[in-house]
């Protein structure tokens, strides 16, 4: 992972004038964060959360779920990219547009050893600081891997509850809606 250091912090507008090819970015607090390429777990598990999500969303009317790569704009000098969001219904005309543009209700970040650090500290606060309402952290580093959903709680994250296999995710957010988290962590 590559940060970019300059006599000079960027903007959106510095992060939108570069060329749309690799390597990725992230434009976090106005440095550009080189975005690492993602492993086939990684992206097997963000398939697998994001058809839950996108089939309780679509079948209830809830709103959209988007995944990465897609543009975030949260500032003037942070431009995100998490593995998966949420746009409820509600918000969609406000938030939606060639990016996201604003908070949006729900951003999931699975760790990797690359980004584990800053997707724990770094973006945890910025989600928080701008207003995502929920964050689910998935670490697939344990044996079976866990998810841990927090709630936005004034300015900051709280725990809500810690999923492992064997257990059912459940959110606030999503009535009705039951992950099985041993099914998103399968070999």
């Amino acid at each position: 992972m590559a940060v970019q250091q300059a006599e000079k912090l960027y903007t959106v507008d510095d992060y939108l004038a570069r060329p749309d090819e690799y390597p990725r970015y992230e434009l976090l607090e106005g440095e550009m964060v080189e975005i690492v390429s993602p492993t086939t777990r990684h992206q097997r598990i963000l398939q697998r959360l994001f058809r839950v999500l996108d089939q309780h969303c679509a079948t209830h009317g809830l709103g959209e779920v988007f995944v990465a790569p897609l543009d975030v704009i949260l500032s003037r000098n942070v431009v995100v990219q998490p593995d998966i969001l949420f746009i409820s219904k509600a918000r969609q005309a406000e938030l939606i547009g060639e990016r996201i543009t604003g908070a949006p209700d729900l951003v999931i970040e699975i760790l990797s050893p690359a980004t584990s650090a800053r997707d724990f500290n770094q973006k945890r606060k910025l989600y928080a600081r701008h207003g995502v309402k929920e964050y689910w952290i998935v670490d697939p580093a344990p044996r079976d891997g866990t998810i841990e959903v927090q709630r936005l709680q004034g300015a900051v994250f709280s725990t809500l509850a810690l999923y492992e296999k064997g257990q059912i995710l459940t959110s606030p957010m999503f009535e009705g809606l039951g992950v099985d988290v041993g099914q998103v962590f399968a070999e």
